[in-house]
């Protein structure tokens, strides 16, 4: 028997708790390191420096956004994997993460289902299914209607190459068998624009970036593709109750690298249940078109398996290649 062994034997004999336990009721001892891997000022920072705020009140520790940005999220990504365990290095990504692993898998030095370890899905945001007002369509079965008559393939839009507004529209085509052409642009802005003054038809939008236009009614709103109706869309019904299946997530999660101590990883569980609970992330989800979500770490689990999936069988069928 290893000293090690004869060691956490003599702790359990003696009702000493496992100091793995003991550890985990110390954490945070330090300053703990959220690695968001974007640019500061996005949608993703903020709501990394809300969490941040409500954590740092809740626990009493600095917990610090560390923007490492760069490869569509993977160079921070990595930086997590290769993190001490310890609890003090956390990453803060979005569903990218689902698609990248795919898209640029000759540039992924990691195992995404292997080499981190879940904490919690945080929260979620829908992409939004938007029409240019002169698109004669006023349901999503109309569009599809209209795409599969007109003589040439209409147009839709996407944030960029790979982006999971890009492939939402070609997993569209694939879905309910139209050929629309999908132009991809340099970011969520462009594309708005795009779809605004008519140079596109159509755009899976994210929804703080099209719900001024849909108020003000240069855009039109058909349908949201996450699983449940967004709070703020309430009117708007969702793809998966045309299409079912028909699914596109803009989620929000918190992973530790591989091996991290489970205590931790419940604590922190916790205290992200605690903190979207907070009048702060109240306020914030509104403003941002975000509902909150608190999964345990099976579930994000999950929900990774089932995106990386998806969204890789959507790569291969429209031979999607990024350099």
């Amino acid at each position: 028997m290893t000293t090690r062994i004869l060691a956490l034997a003599a702790f359990s004999a003696l009702g000493i708790a496992h100091p793995f336990h003991s550890f985990a009721q110390q954490w945070p001892d330090r300053a703990v390191r959220i690695v968001v891997p974007f640019p500061p000022g996005g949608g993703i920072d903020i709501q990394g420096r809300v969490l941040a705020n409500a954590f740092q009140k809740s626990m009493g520790q600095n917990f610090i956004v560390d923007n490492r940005t760069g490869a569509s999220g993977l160079i921070g990504t990595r930086h997590v994997v290769e993190s001490p365990a310890d609890g003090n290095t956390v990453l803060f990504t979005s569903g990218i993460l689902s698609v990248v692993v795919t898209l640029l898998a000759r540039h992924v030095k990691f195992d995404v289902h292997n080499d981190l370890a879940p904490v919690s899905w945080i929260s979620s945001t829908p992409l939004v299914l938007s029409l240019h007002p002169s698109v004669p369509a006023r349901s999503v079965k109309e569009l599809v209607a209209l795409a599969k008559r007109v003589p040439k393939p209409m147009n839709a839009a996407g944030n960029a190459a790979g982006t999971t507004s890009h492939l939402t529209a070609e997993m569209f085509n694939q879905a309910v068998g139209i050929k629309s052409t999908v132009v991809t642009y340099r970011g969520g802005g462009p594309a708005v624009i795009a779809l605004i003054s008519g140079e596109v038809d159509y755009l899976f939008a994210t929804a703080p970036s099209i719900m001024p236009h849909v108020r003000n009614g240069k855009a039109r709103a058909l349908a949201v593709t996450t699983p449940k109706r967004s709070s703020a869309l309430p009117d708007v019904p969702t793809m998966n109750s045309i299409y079912p299946g028909f699914e596109a997530d803009n989620w929000y999660a918190m992973f530790y690298p591989k091996n991290a101590p489970k205590p931790i990883i419940a604590k922190m569980n916790a205290e992200i249940r605690k903190a979207l609970d907070t009048p702060e992330m109240k306020a914030f989800f509104p403003r941002e078109a975000l509902d909150p979500v608190a999964s345990s770490p099976e579930e994000l689990s999950a929900l990774v398996r089932r995106e990386v999936e998806k969204y890789a069988k959507v790569i291969r069928e429209a031979n999607i290649r990024v350099e």
